[in-house]
């Protein structure tokens, strides 16, 4: 048997190829020669973080994993859904390749950065996605098989003694959102509600009146809460503490008109905000109350939409409420509830006629807000809505 030596090593420590002819010898050298990172391994393990949230979202949950260790995934594929206080966000891939490793249990809480898991992918093609690689859920969730348990999941699940009927589940991020601002504003604010009554009549007309060349020009039919949100912006110009905030001992006037739309989801109440409405047209309003409706219930809504408002509008007239006392949405300092139109018999002109009336009620923060501007306020409200024609100009 032949014998090759060879220095590899600065020292000059020799290497042995024992080979038993020379065909095994050149085998051996060429493979001895080849380049560096050939003989390396060509993969590479790349982190799947939490993206980036807002400054006013300090926390999230992993609701569920949608892939398995072991499942081969595509860049910019959906991972796993993430629930914020606001938002249901899609985390997906930042690269192709296989998942590896998943190091965050479903319904356990993450914050930024932090590493739910890890790819595997190929390291020559590996093109490496920004870690903020997420988008709000267009779709509810899906069920999938759980990877890992943690104890908070398994403390989760429900329990059944003989004879009863009870449940026990956990509240949603979004719920534990809601439960801890709708306490914060009991405990912070002097909360206060005075009342008032319109008559719906004129609006019906006006919208009778215009509904078909309304609908005709802007593809979207004349609504209430349009007329409602425009009557609002008037009465807040010229009542601007209704518009206006607490900080501290400071009070902050707020000179644009950004109107939260309460609207009810599958998830619970929502908030998205109109900006700057008094600028905004009646149709212009309408279609972007339509397009909060609609992706309310598909869970597109953005983080951005749902911050900032300055006042807010609830109408609880469309799940059959005839009254109600709104509470505030801090830090907001007055919502309007509306209700159910109902035919009421009413005094006009000496004479008992039938019209359809609507209770208003203005919930307002009395630290800063006296009777006099919350009642004129709203009064100011019910004489727009009853002469609602100049409405169409602006």
């Amino acid at each position: 048997m032949d014998c090759v030596e060879r220095n590899s090593t600065p020292r000059g420590t020799p290497v042995w190829y024992q080979v038993s002819d020379q065909g095994d010898f050149i085998e051996s050298l060429q493979a001895y020669n080849r380049p560096i990172n050939d003989r390396m391994t060509t993969t590479m393990r790349i982190q799947i973080k939490t993206p980036e949230f807002s400054e006013s979202v300090q926390s999230g949950t992993l609701l569920e994993w949608r892939s398995q260790i072991g499942d081969t995934v595509e860049r910019d594929e959906t991972l796993l859904d993430m629930e914020t206080d606001k938002v249901i966000l899609e985390v997906s891939a930042p690269a192709s390749g296989t998942l590896v490793a998943i190091h965050v249990a479903n319904g356990d809480e993450v914050k930024t950065g932090d590493v739910l898991g890890e790819i595997e992918t190929d390291a020559t093609a590996a093109v490496i996605k920004p870690a903020d690689n997420a988008s709000p859920a267009s779709v509810p969730a899906q069920a999938s098989p759980q990877q890992v348990e943690s104890p908070a999941m398994a403390a989760q699940v429900e329990t059944y003694q003989p004879g009863r009927a009870d449940r026990r589940v956990p509240m949603s991020r979004l719920r534990l959102r809601i439960a801890e601002r709708m306490v914060m504003a009991q405990r912070t604010a002097a909360i206060l509600t005075t009342f008032n009554e319109v008559n719906m009549q004129p609006v019906q007309d006006l919208r009778k009146r215009v509904q078909a060349g309304f609908q005709e020009k802007n593809g979207v039919k004349l609504g209430l809460m349009s007329i409602f949100v425009k009557a609002v912006c008037l009465g807040l110009k010229q009542f601007p503490v209704v518009n206006a905030s607490v900080d501290g001992r400071d009070i902050v006037y707020h000179d644009c008109y950004d109107i939260g739309m309460a609207v009810s989801s599958e998830r619970g109440l929502v908030v998205p905000v109109l900006r700057d409405a008094d600028q905004m047209t009646l149709a212009q309003i309408e279609q972007k109350i339509a397009d909060f409706g609609r992706r309310a219930n598909s869970l597109e809504l953005t983080i951005e939409e749902l911050e900032g408002g300055t006042f807010t509008i609830s109408n609880g007239g469309v799940f059959g409420s005839m009254l109600s006392t709104p509470i505030l949405n801090p830090p907001q300092s007055a919502v309007l509830g509306l209700h159910r139109i109902q035919d009421r018999p009413v005094a006009e002109n000496g004479q008992v006629v039938i019209r359809p009336m609507m209770y208003l009620a203005l919930s307002y923060d009395h630290r800063i807000i006296d009777g006099r501007e919350a009642v004129s306020f709203l009064k100011l409200v019910k004489e727009t809505l009853e002469s609602p024609d100049p409405l169409l100009e602006q």
